[in-house]
């Protein structure tokens, strides 16, 4: 079973690889919009889920 650090420092790394997605996508020419959106609302997921298991 996973600990409560190696958790959160799985999800802080999803984060990350989530922040790379953004950026490379707003360098596109014509980035997607709705590609966007589902990126930044899975990251802010995330950090939700991180911040809950920091307050624990």
């Amino acid at each position: 079973m996973m600990s409560l650090h190696d958790r959160i420092e799985s999800l802080e790394h999803k984060r990350e690889l989530l922040d790379q997605k953004i950026c490379r996508e707003l360098k596109r020419p014509l980035p997607n919009v709705d590609l966007l959106r589902e990126f930044k609302v899975s990251k802010l997921r995330l950090k939700e889920e991180i911040f809950k298991l920091l307050s624990k």
